[in-house]
């Protein structure tokens, strides 16, 4: 369906706000600006930026791009005949080699990822963020599976499987700090999670293996 004109408004007011806030955050830190001054900068009231972010940080962390539910969701869309663990690899490895905005593998994001890690509210809501993706994914792994309440097995998985999704964003984070570029730091991070998928117990990479369609 074609993209209706007072959407593309939408979109694109959207846009501008969410550049002119990073733009004044990288300059100024996060903590330093308010939402009056970015609204003022973005030529919106205040009372429009709020329609479109509900929070300071969403301004930095929309919902859209970094939901409780990414891990979940992956999981959800997995192909017959592939497991959790195994649907989490193979998406990480896709959006390493399109060098995924999603990941900070764009030129240029280095100030960003800097502004971020000075910000206290940032930091603690990506922390809690990580927590948000492990129980949603274990609770979808204990639906698939039929595990009963109290069953340790999802939570255990999830619990793994959160640990290298965080510790992809962990490699990528210091790498920048390094001063990589993006490809480089992308191969380095592939190289990472052949390690790691070959750490992992079989029990975990087979777990919640979706069903083959019967032909």
């Amino acid at each position: 369906m074609a993209e209706g004109l007072r959407e593309r408004k939408k979109r694109q007011t959207r846009q501008r706000i969410s550049d002119v806030a990073l733009g004044l955050f990288v300059e100024r830190g996060f903590d330093r600006v308010t939402i009056a001054e970015v609204a003022a900068a973005a030529e919106v009231s205040v009372n429009t930026l709020y329609n479109y972010y509900e929070a300071k940080e969403d301004l930095v962390l929309p919902p859209d791009q970094a939901s409780p539910q990414r891990l979940a969701d992956i999981v959800r869309a997995r192909q017959p005949g592939e497991s959790a663990a195994r649907a989490v690899l193979a998406h990480l490895r896709d959006e390493l080699r399109r060098r995924d905005r999603t990941l900070g593998l764009t030129a240029g994001f280095g100030p960003v990822f800097h502004m971020m890690r000075a910000a206290p509210t940032l930091t603690a809501r990506l922390e809690d963020l990580g927590r948000q993706m492990t129980d949603a994914l274990a609770t979808v792994l204990a639906e698939e599976t039929g595990a009963g309440p109290d069953a340790p097995t999802p939570r255990l998985v999830a619990s793994q499987i959160g640990w290298f999704h965080s510790l992809v964003y962990a490699e990528i984070g210091q790498r920048i700090v390094a001063g990589e570029k993006p490809d480089t730091i992308a191969e380095a991070v592939l190289d990472l999670l052949d390690l790691v998928e070959g750490l992992l117990s079989e029990q975990a990479l087979a777990y919640a293996t979706r069903a083959t369609r019967k032909e």
